[in-house]
């Protein structure tokens, strides 16, 4: 599902910033049919089928911060995030994700109160701390994600830095699924690929790499 992720594909992220301000109305036409068209298919699809989760992908931000600010999420987002939660939630759907690269750091509350219960993939490189986004909501928001993808082209002693930084302090606290921040990123070594594997698995008190299926994932 997306609401400002389609806007911005259809008018371009510069226009698209525009448009809130210059033809408020529009964006509003265009949400309005996503909205329509997503509640019809929630609603009939929930009917049918149990869903567990409910995600909306964005990618409204980048390192300097979110294209978007809260009073724009309050005001155009919000309705449509909480009527597609409002069917979603009724029948007994638990999680509620947001999936946006960038900085969201300023934006976070606004959507919460959009009833987002989950966040990812929490970017390091974009300033997206999972330790201090824990320290100032607590259990508020899960996230998926938050280990950065970038440290597995350098050395194993940064792998080791970031994984000792962010597991530890998580690990039996809940509300939060270890991973890359995104895909592996080209010219990682495997042998730093393995190591993270093996360290991160280690510092989780997980059973050693081997395992049906492990390879396929962060850990």
């Amino acid at each position: 599902m997306k609401t400002s992720g389609a806007p911005r594909q259809l008018l371009g992220e510069e226009n698209l910033c525009l448009a809130y301000y210059q033809d408020p109305d529009l964006i509003r036409d265009i949400l309005d049919t996503i909205a329509d068209t997503a509640g019809r298919v929630l609603d009939r699809v929930s009917r049918e089928v149990q869903i567990d989760q409910l995600s909306i992908h964005e990618d409204l931000a980048g390192k300097s911060g979110s294209l978007i600010g809260p009073v724009q999420i309050s005001e155009f987002l919000k309705p449509y995030y909480l009527g597609a939660w409002d069917v979603a939630s009724s029948r007994c759907a638990r999680i509620f994700q947001l999936d946006t690269d960038g900085n969201i750091n300023s934006v976070i509350p606004a959507f919460l109160e959009c009833g987002l219960t989950c966040i990812y993939p929490m970017e390091p490189a974009a300033g997206m701390d999972i330790i201090g986004v824990r320290q100032q909501y607590g259990e508020r928001i899960a996230m998926i994600g938050g280990l950065d993808k970038h440290v597995l082209r350098r050395d194993k002693h940064a792998i080791r830095r970031e994984l000792e930084y962010k597991l530890p302090p998580l690990a039996d606290q809940g509300g939060i699924v270890f991973g890359l921040d995104h895909r592996i990123t080209n010219g990682t070594p495997i042998e730093n690929y393995r190591y993270y594997v093996k360290t991160a698995r280690e510092i989780l008190g997980l059973p050693p790499d081997g395992v049906p299926g492990w390879g396929r994932m962060a850990f």
